[in-house]
C-alpha cells in the first residue's frame, strides 16, 4: 500500500463541455485509479487521482492532452497523502 499516491490537479483551457470529466473518468477506470473529477465555476476541471504512483503518473500526463475536443493549457499538479479514495467518479 505504500506505493499509492495521490495527485490533485486543475486543468485550464477549453476543458468543459467536451466530454473531459467522461474521458477522465473512463481513462481512470481503465488504469485503476481511484478519485474524482469536477467542473469549477471558473471554467477549470479539478480532479483528484489516487493509486500506484506509475498509474497516477500517467493519468497527469494524460492530463495535457485530455478528451480529444479539448484544448489545454495548463495543467497544475499537487502531491498529497491519499485519503483512500475507492473507485471514480464524476462530481456535479
Amino acid at each position: 500500500m505504500s506505493d499509492r499516491v495521490r495527485a490533485h490537479v486543475l486543468v485550464s483551457g477549453t476543458v468543459q463541455g467536451v466530454y473531459y470529466r467522461a474521458n477522465t473518468r473512463d481513462t481512470a477506470q481503465e488504469r485503476g485509479i481511484d478519485g474524482w473529477v469536477k467542473n469549477l465555476d471558473d471554467g477549470r476541471v479539478e480532479a483528484a487521482f489516487e493509486g500506484p504512483e506509475d498509474a497516477v503518473e500517467s493519468m497527469v500526463e494524460w492530463c495535457h492532452t485530455g478528451s480529444p475536443a479539448a484544448d489545454v493549457e495548463g495543467v497544475d499538479v499537487e502531491y498529497e497523502e491519499p485519503t483512500g479514495e475507492d473507485g471514480f467518479e464524476i462530481v456535479r
